[in-house]
């Protein structure tokens, strides 16, 4: 039988050493995620982010790079724990982002964390905000629209209204309305999506 080949050794350390990479990786990651739904998403340091998160600024810096690569890391983190199975096809945009705010509700510092990011992405010196916060609104309102082209085919939402701008209102709609939660919590933010909702709902025969 002939002797295995003298790389072999090597590859099969380094596989462990990014198994162990991946999970330190989730770790401070998971750590991240309690952290940031305190505090929300003020800007600040790394270096004092990995002071709060438990862990030394080189581990921090080796596995996110930057604050805003860690702060989209921690959000997409927490948005894909939260994913559930899709709502039924009946579900207006407006509700479902109705039933997202909801869910937001319980997680201030989460909500802080994407105003955040939203706010870096439009000033053009954070690349990595810019870059999640237009493939999030991009893949948002392709998903709203065509959720809005299904009611539209049933009869369930009116039909005069283009359902491309339909789904963008509503993001708006949202997003403004968990602006206007953050700094007023008597704003009633699931209320107005609902009352949107009902404005959008074709007319009764």
């Amino acid at each position: 039988m002939s002797s295995p080949a003298p790389d072999a050794p090597q590859r099969s350390g380094s596989r462990g050493s990014y198994a162990k990479g991946v999970a330190r990786r989730q770790e401070i990651l998971d750590r991240a995620i309690e952290v940031f739904a305190q505090r929300g998403g003020q800007r600040t340091s790394l270096r004092a982010i990995a002071q709060e998160v438990g862990v030394t600024h080189a581990a921090l810096t080796h596995y996110f790079g930057s604050l805003d690569e860690l702060l989209v890391a921690v959000y997409r983190e927490k948005e894909r724990r939260g994913d559930a199975s899709p709502p039924p096809a009946s579900v207006s945009p407006a509700e479902m982002m109705r039933i997202s705010a909801a869910d937001n509700r319980a997680i201030p510092g989460m909500v802080q964390l994407y105003s955040t990011l939203v706010a870096s992405a439009l000033d053009g010196a954070h690349p990595a905000a810019h870059a999640f916060a237009t493939e999030r609104f991009s893949a948002l309102r392709e998903s709203l629209a065509a959720r809005v082209r299904e009611l539209q085919a049933s009869g369930d939402l009116r039909a005069d209204v283009p359902p491309d701008l339909v789904a963008a209102l509503v993001i708006a709609a949202s997003d403004g309305l968990q602006t206007q939660w953050l700094l007023d919590d008597a704003v009633d933010h699931e209320a107005a999506l609902r009352l949107l909702g009902t404005l959008l709902e074709a007319p009764s025969a």
